[in-house]
């Protein structure tokens, strides 16, 4: 029986070694104005209050400069210390949204100074009131009411309204963010249509799937690149939103599966000084503290910072594993004229502690076992994670018509990994040898990355005739350098009935892996957005070359792919709010990077390719969003295990295929004040149609054919129970197969009769939350709030994952507490 990292290395790390490609402007979206009050509104709270406030702000701007301190440059080649700072420039308003203005002369380029001493010299010469600039962020967040965008930068890259997209989008707002108390990305989109997942306890990836295919998951933009085991994490807090654009995107992304895209898009600095601070604990130990604020720094708001932070101590549910996180994420902008604004973004995280992640047994988790039910809280392992992420961004106008942009990230991630993995029980003869030892394994890893992104676009809006364009065109460049040092053996056996933990483990001296890798990828696309009338016709064309270079024990492979990709699509508005749309799209993803096929040749890129069909809905007078789509997707040049007549056992070559036929509906909503509704339903219907594989016929392993999922939740708005808040959700996904082969049996303590293994089965939970807004009621208690979160409500123990390898349980009852306070 394989091991996980053995399954790990392939799958994870041959395979996402592709560079995923055009990396965007990010759309990031603020909404801290509904929940900012000013100083002068709270002064019915105490001294110490406000002594408190100025406290914080305080620490966090010191946290800021301290970070971005020359000393700290000094140190970029230690671990946990700041090597680059990221910039933003984004753009102000179209022009076409401010007032009029003469060409800029000399003494309009001035400093803040300059021109108010010129203006205080001639009055008549003064202009009137500047308008603010506006970011990218408030661009994007225009018209967001509750659960409820309008805007989604992640589909097209160029900001378009939802509405009049020919794609499927879906966007998760900082409200419901706030309201479920998200706690990871699974739990982000944990009611998105379309998503489905693992809701397991092992929080080092967290993959997510669609359409039968993996979504690849980037930050503002740009793709977050990681080793086979330290793959960059994003704690939801430091988010203002998240985009999920279901389907192929290479158009805009370069190297990426099929399956789509999550957008996660971050924190910005915000004009009105604000601050929050809240403190959670609940189940398994846990206590949470958390920060976020910011505002101007002088008083002509060209300099404004925020600072988020949050720390993280708790048990989980598996005994003796426990779950740390350290977190900041300073930012700072600078306006230092009308058409430029320079945003400085970095985070630094680290997760002493990352929670369990080993498989169990199948006999005891997804059959029974000899000796019954393997505990949920059965120990198996530890982990030390460790990652350092940096970003910068550029965005410039320079006259009416065309806008540049820039995004840059650098990014550092360090791993050390070493976990005793459990296998299947010992067995022999055709039966389990006594349905109580388990194998094990010693794995250990250390990972070291360092990537740099960059995406340059050039957008133009121009009227030609009758139509009305949005041109975006752009020039990407991916680099990726890793090495790593890994170990890997059998090693002592565990009796699960009277478990040594304290056991001599067998440490192997030989290297499993020794990897030095360089990658990088180059893109070049356009897209055009061509409006008629009601009309939207969205097209683009897309160009990649992509390069490998890995040494690993003695081996190396050089890899050079290129492809071009595009789509195409169109959708029509309608006075009523109803769009329908159609679509067509392509993909393509490197696989398996550094390795050979058949010990002969590299591997070659799969490739997808999508029909979608949809309307969107969109009740005049409502804020609310109704879709539906249905697709036919496939992907090509899949690995497989070939059959046939004359042909030998395990024969692998790339002529699989599989191909998805499905519909999402979804709806989203905040139709009344207080009153917030998210819900969704799916169909797949996920088959290996490759003829020559041996599998052809069958489903994906872990795909389920259905998903649902319903969520809502009402604050009370006025009377005497006003601030109160309930709300609560269902969740649903159908049983899925085990194995790509649909037949898995495992062996029992009875020789010769072993026992079918082969779906996991349907399951249902259900969440629940409760709130209480003290402002609501009494003004002078404003800013104040306290909320209970409950996931799996009625703790439903249930397996969630299964491979040939083992089981993992998903997640039992979790409640967390959280009170927050907002000035």
């Amino acid at each position: 029986m394989r091991c996980e990292c053995c399954v790990r290395w392939e799958s994870e790390l041959l395979r996402s070694r592709s560079l995923g490609g055009a990396l965007n402007m990010q759309s990031t979206t603020h909404g801290v104005n509904r929940r900012v009050t000013s100083f002068t509104q709270l002064n019915k709270f105490s001294t110490q209050l406000n002594k408190f406030k100025g406290t914080a702000s305080a620490l966090a701007l010191g946290g800021l400069l301290a970070i971005g301190s020359p000393a700290q440059a000094q140190n970029a080649g230690q671990p946990g210390t700041s090597v680059l700072p990221p910039v933003n420039v984004e753009a102000p308003t179209p022009r076409a949204q401010r007032a009029t203005q003469q060409r800029r002369t000399a003494a309009s380029r001035r400093g803040p100074s300059a021109r108010r001493s010129q203006q205080a010299a001639n009055p008549a010469a003064q202009p009137q009131a500047t308008p603010a600039l506006v970011s990218t962020a408030q661009r994007v967040n225009a018209g967001t009411q509750g659960f409820v965008a309008t805007l989604a930068s992640g589909a097209t890259k160029t900001d378009s309204p939802i509405i009049s997209t020919p794609a499927s989008v879906a966007v998760i707002t900082r409200d419901e963010i706030d309201v479920r108390r998200a706690q990871s990305v699974r739990d982000l989109v944990r009611y998105a249509p379309g998503i489905y997942f693992s809701n397991d306890a092992d929080f080092r990836f967290q993959p997510l799937k669609a359409r039968g295919f993996d979504v690849e998951q980037y930050l503002d933009g740009l793709r977050l690149q990681g080793g086979p085991f330290g793959v960059p994490r994003v704690d939801p807090y430091f988010l203002e939103r998240a985009e999920v654009i279901t389907g192929p995107a290479s158009i805009l992304y370069g190297a990426a599966s099929p399956g789509g895209v999550l957008n996660l898009v971050s924190k910005r600095p915000t004009e009105k000084a604000f601050g929050e601070v809240s403190l959670q604990g609940g189940s398994f130990d846990r206590i949470q503290g958390a920060f976020d604020v910011g505002g101007p720094l002088d008083k002509d708001k060209q300099l404004l910072y925020r600072v988020t932070g949050i720390g993280i101590n708790a048990n989980t549910q598996v005994d003796n594993v426990g779950e740390q996180r350290f977190a900041i994420a300073p930012a700072l902008t600078w306006r230092p004229d009308l058409d430029t604004t320079i945003t400085f973004l970095s985070s630094y995280l680290q997760d002493p502690k990352g929670g369990f992640f080993a498989l169990l047994p199948i006999q005891g988790t997804l059959v029974p076992g000899t000796f019954g039910q393997i505990p949920r809280n059965f120990f198996a392992g530890d982990l030390n994670y460790e990652s350092l992420k940096y970003k910068h961004e550029f965005e410039h106008r320079f006259d009416e018509i065309f806008t540049v942009r820039q995004n840059v990230r650098y990014l550092h991630n360090e791993l050390n990994y070493v976990e005793v993995q459990p296998g299947p029980f010992t067995s022999g003869g055709g039966k389990l040898t006594d349905g109580r030892t388990i194998t094990r394994s010693f794995f250990s890893t250390d990972e070291n990355l360092d990537t740099l992104a960059v995406d340059n676009q050039l957008q133009a809006k121009f009227d030609m005739g009758p139509l009305r364009h949005t041109v975006l065109a752009g020039l990407d460049y991916q680099r990726f350098e890793f090495n790593n040092f890994a170990r890997y053996a059998n090693t002592n056996t565990l009796d699960i009935l009277a478990p040594n933990y304290t056991q001599n483990i067998l440490v192997p001296t030989a290297p499993f892996q020794n990897m030095d890798q360089r990658l990088q990828q180059r893109g070049a696309y356009v897209q055009d957005e061509a409006k008629l009338g009601r009309l939207t016709v969205l097209g683009g064309v897309r160009h990649d070359w992509a390069e490998g270079n890995t040494l690993n024990l003695g081996l190396r492979v050089l890899n050079n792919d290129e492809k071009t990709t595009g789509r195409v699509g169109a959708i029509y508005n309608f006075d009523s709010g109803i769009a329908p749309y159609v679509s067509y799209s392509t993909s393509f993803l490197p696989t398996r990077v550094g390795s050979l096929l058949n010990n002969v040749a590299p591997f070659k890129p799969t490739t997808g390719e999508q029909y979608e069909g949809g309307v969107k809905y969109q009740p005049p007078g409502y804020n609310m969003l109704f879709t539906a789509a249905v697709y036919n997707l496939k992907q090509e040049n899949v690995l497989s295990v070939l059959s046939g007549p004359g042909i030998p056992p395990n024969t692998t070559a790339q002529v699989g295929e599989v191909t998805s036929r499905g519909f999402e509906g979804s709806v989203v909503g905040s139709p009344l004040p207080g009153l917030n509704i998210r819900g969704q339903y799916s169909y797949l219907d996920n088959r290996i149609t490759g003829r020559q594989d041996v599998n052809f016929g069958n489903t994906l392993a872990n795909t389920p054919m259905h998903t649902a999922s319903l969520w809502a939740n009402y604050v009370v708005q006025s009377g005497p129970a006003a601030g109160f808040g309930f709300g609560g959700g269902v969740r649903y996904i159908h049983d899925m197969f085990t194995t790509d082969a649909n037949n898995l049996t495992v062996p029992t303590i009875v020789a010769n009769s072993p026992v079918l293994a082969n779906r996991i089965p349907a399951s249902t939970t259900f969440d629940a939350a409760i709130s209480y807004d003290f402002g609501m009621l009494r003004p002078e208690w404003k800013g104040l709030s306290a909320a209970v979160n409950a996931n799996n409500v009625f703790d439903s123990n249930y397996v969630s994952i299964c491979t040939a390898g083992g089981c993992r349980y998903a997640l039992g009852r979790t409640v967390l507490g959280t009170v927050t306070y907002r000035w």
